[in-house]
Parts: structure tokens; sequence; C-alpha cells
């Protein structure tokens, strides 16, 4: 009786390490509040990574194509019910995300018994200014990282989502520095784009603790245009829009993008 609590953790430690090692290819998302809205961007050769879920909110996910689906239809159906119940401004990210989605996942985790979800998920939801922007990043064990200033960090303006924590924690560090939440569209698809390959190429390498150079990172973001396309989609901010969400096509943001 006594070990049982011991081959719990075990079990929960070797979960982790095989979700930890099956997520860790996932190309990088990087989400970005500019001043008329939230820009989603990633790049891919084949599986969709960017969805609508309801009204002001959007996601991003990597991981198990089945699961990701499974995740999106429950956000969908939740906030469906909760505008139904009540109202479309009455939807709440928050709401969705901590007292719905993430106890799920951190069940799922916990059992050991039953299969685990094999997604992370970055959530965005507009608000009526760039300060009211939200970004909810959930893990496959439940855990949350929101975008919103805490003791120990101040707010951000943006949110990534990668397959290694590293990869994460740099592309985070690029940002800080190189984005504004009152930037043009533009300006904040060059930077989504920069974090990207940051991130990127922080995945083809473990042993990386800095930022890459400027002219890695643009070499870097060539190579990789040349062979995938660009996943967009922005959240509008203008609240008489009859659909915030707003798919953008490959086309559309390289004649935007700096080569």
């Amino acid at each position: 009786m006594i070990e049982e609590p011991y081959r719990w953790v075990e079990a929960i430690a070797n979960r982790r390490e095989y979700i930890e090692g099956q997520l860790a290819p996932g190309s990088p998302i990087a989400a970005l509040g500019y001043r008329d809205g939230i820009l989603f961007l990633t790049l891919g050769q084949t599986r969709q990574k960017l969805f609508e879920i309801y009204d002001r909110i959007g996601m991003g996910a990597i991981g198990h194509p089945g699961d990701i689906e499974r995740l999106r239809m429950a956000a969908i159906e939740l906030a469906s019910t909760e505008g139904f119940n009540r109202s479309a401004a009455d939807v709440s990210l928050r709401r969705l995300v901590h007292y719905s989605l993430s106890p799920v996942m951190k069940s799922a985790f916990e059992q050991i018994y039953g299969p685990p979800y094999l997604a992370r998920m970055l959530f965005a939801e507009v608000g009526a200014r760039p300060e009211d922007d939200m970004f909810l990043r959930v893990e496959y064990d439940g855990e949350i990282a929101s975008n919103g200033a805490t003791y120990a960090r101040a707010r951000q303006d943006f949110a990534v989502l990668s397959g290694t924590r590293q990869s994460v924690e740099l592309m985070e560090a690029f940002l800080k520095t190189e984005h504004t939440p009152d930037t043009s569209f533009e300006a904040a698809a060059n930077s989504a784009l920069d974090a990207w390959s940051v991130g990127h190429m922080l995945l083809q390498t473990s042993d990386a603790k800095e930022l890459p150079e400027r002219a890695a990172i643009a070499e870097h973001r060539r190579e990789q245009l040349a062979r995938a396309a660009i996943e967009a989609a922005v959240l509008e901010r203008d609240g008489t829009a009859a659909i915030r969400y707003r798919s953008l096509a490959d086309k559309e943001l390289r004649s935007l993008v700096t080569q």
C-alpha cells in the first residue's frame, strides 16, 4: 500500500516525458495584439492549427489532430451554450478555460489508466482596446499561463506556443524587445514571423540559451518561407463587424512580410 503513491508519481513522470516528446516537433504559433486586433500566425505544410471558437475568441494548437479537434469542439460547445443561456457578451475566455477546459485536461492527465490529451493550446480574446486583450496558454496537464501582470512580471501584449519550454521562453524574450501593442498590422505580421523563426530554430537545437543573431533569424525565415505556407488569422477589434475572426490567405501575407 505504501508503494502505491510512489508508483503513481512515477507513472505521471513517465506520462509527462512521453507527451513532451510527442509535442516537441510542433510548429510554433505566435499571437500578437496590434492596433486593430489580434494576429495569429504560424507556418506549416499540411494540418490546420488556427481556429475560431466564438465571436471574440480564437485558438491555436499543436499536438495530435484528433485531440485538438475534440478540445476545439468542446470549447465551441461550451461557449455556444454560455452564449445561448446568457448572451454573446457574457462568453468569457477566462471562464471557458479556467472552469471548463483546464479541469478536463488536468483530470485526463492524472487518470493514468486513460489516455491524456496530446495537445497544447493558445487562446486569445480581443478587447475593445489593446490593453483589454487576453491571452491564455493551456498545457496538456491543465496548467494555464496568462498574459496578465503578476508580482513577478509585467503584462504582455502577446503570447506564444511551441514544442519546448526553452523555445517558448526565447520567443517571448524576442517579442518583449520587438513588439508594441499599438503597432500596425504589417509590423505585427513581421514580428510574428520573426518570433516563429526564433521558436522553430530553437526546436532544432537543445543547447541554445540566447537569442539567435538577427542575420540568422532572417536567413532561417527565408528558408522556411520557401518551403512552407503561412497560416494566419485575425480577431478584429471593430465591435461593429458581424464576424470578428478572419482567416488570411498565404498570398495575402506574402505581399506584406519582408523577405
